[in-house]
């Protein structure tokens, strides 16, 4: 029997070993999946608060309760460590690491790299290697595969290699691993097959496509779809704004036609670790072949220019109260890149709260997921309680992210003037004067 029907053999028996590299909002929920499934999982993180966390039974992400990880964990079906040679007994292995942008808008592949080269001092033959993070086209079959072949091993012989976008929406209450339709490109015919068989044992509908380039180019399709299409409507709110029309009305008439039209909502800026920053991967990599990807540039300026947008709306609501911008209190309510997570990563806030200090105003800030906010200047803020006084005490409140668990019925009530990103405050004859976009 060869590697790759002992592999197969053992995905279906659910015998075989599955190692996870990277347990935050991606590596995690697969992890649990899998542990559902019935196999053995280790998940690996550098993180030793997190790894000591989850072999202690406990969640530490916002949507995935200790209820579903204790059983788990008391189980033996799923533990943690730190150590990449626990790895070696793992008969499948998914790379789930984040991959941002530097500063200068290139793809930062440290996280990738530093696991391949950990991954390669153990890996052995018989073993599928899929890779998850968002990248750009080319990575599996151009920096994965030649390290794996430095060892000697042959993809769709003694190893298999394929790429699988994980498709994570934090806070999705409706679509999680399980009922989200997976994409597996392989090196090889055997390498697909192989994948599909792991994640066929975890998720409802496994669709195999030709390459892992083919694979790596449908999630930046799916995610540049939604920066550009996001970039439009903002750019439409700042027209609606010179025309002074109400943009939320237009999308509601727009979105009445039944076909050709999708409704997407203006906002403060994008966040989080996808949109603002997936489209770049392949804007780099067509660079590198003499191409401009035209789309994603203005999407992307346009994006990036909101934050200053909101700050500039903000200085002029405050001016039409005859008060400046210095010394002006100002309430900032959601700091997290989306309604209902902790995660601050590329959220617009941040650049909102240091354009309105650079002008002097005194900032504070209510977030029911971010208890404590540092800064990029090493200043730590702290989220305030909620209430009618703090309301009553701000100059401004401005809405940046629309949590469920904030009384929006409340601030209309209790605030005097709200600049509002997220359409979620209705203003009341005689009670807060509400601004949009």
């Amino acid at each position: 029997m060869n590697h790759r029907e002992k592999l197969l053999e053992k995905l279906q028996a659910r015998s075989a070993r599955i190692g996870i590299v990277g347990l935050g909002y991606v590596g995690l929920p697969l992890a649990l999946e899998f542990a559902r499934a019935g196999f053995r999982v280790t998940g690996l993180d550098l993180d030793l608060d997190k790894v000591a966390q989850l072999n202690e039974g406990r969640s530490y992400i916002p949507g995935v309760a200790h209820e579903t990880v204790a059983p788990l964990v008391a189980a033996g079906r799923l533990c943690a460590t730190d150590d990449y040679r626990a790895l070696s007994a793992a008969d499948a292995i998914s790379i789930c690491v984040p991959t941002p942008l530097r500063k200068t808008r290139d793809p930062d592949m440290s996280y990738i790299l530093h696991a391949l080269e950990a991954l390669v001092e153990v890996c052995r033959a018989g073993q599928l290697i899929v890779l998850e993070s968002t990248t750009w086209p080319g990575t599996t079959s151009e920096i994965i595969l030649p390290r794996l072949q430095e060892r000697g091993l042959v993809a769709g012989e003694s190893i298999f290699v394929a790429f699988s976008p994980e498709r994570i929406d934090p806070a999705n209450t409706e679509f999680g691993v399980r009922n989200t339709p997976r994409i597996v490109g392989g090196i090889t015919t055997a390498c697909t097959e192989v994948a599909v068989a792991l994640y066929s044992t975890a998720v409802d509908q496994v669709l195999p496509v030709s390459s892992p380039t083919v694979a790596e180019m449908t999630k930046l399709l799916e995610n540049t779809f939604r920066a550009v299409n996001i970039g439009l409507v903002n750019e439409m709110a700042l027209m609606c704004n010179r025309l002074n029309i109400d943009v939320w009305e237009v999308i509601e008439a727009a979105a009445s036609k039944p076909f050709g039209f999708m409704p997407f909502f203006p906002g403060p800026g994008l966040g989080g670790h996808c949109i603002p920053v997936d489209p770049h991967y392949l804007s780099w990599k067509l660079k590198t072949l003499n191409y401009n990807a035209r789309f994603i540039e203005v999407a992307s300026e346009i994006n990036t220019a909101m934050p200053l947008h909101v700050a500039q709306r903000i200085s002029d609501a405050l001016n039409d109260e005859g008060k400046a911008v210095r010394g002006a209190r100002v309430l900032v309510l959601g700091v997290a890149f989306k309604r209902d997570v902790d995660d601050v990563r590329e959220s617009p806030a941040l650049d909102v709260l240091a354009l309105l200090m650079e002008k002097g105003a005194a900032v504070r800030y209510h977030d029911p997921q971010v208890p404590q906010l540092r800064l990029p200047d090493g200043q730590c803020l702290y989220s305030q309680p909620l209430d009618a006084a703090e309301l009553a005490a701000a100059d401004c409140v401005v809405v940046i992210t629309d949590h469920s668990a904030i009384d929006w019925q409340q601030v209309a009530d209790h605030s005097a003037l709200v600049v509002d990103t997220r359409h979620v405050v209705v203003p009341l004859p005689g009670a807060a004067r509400v601004l949009s976009l």
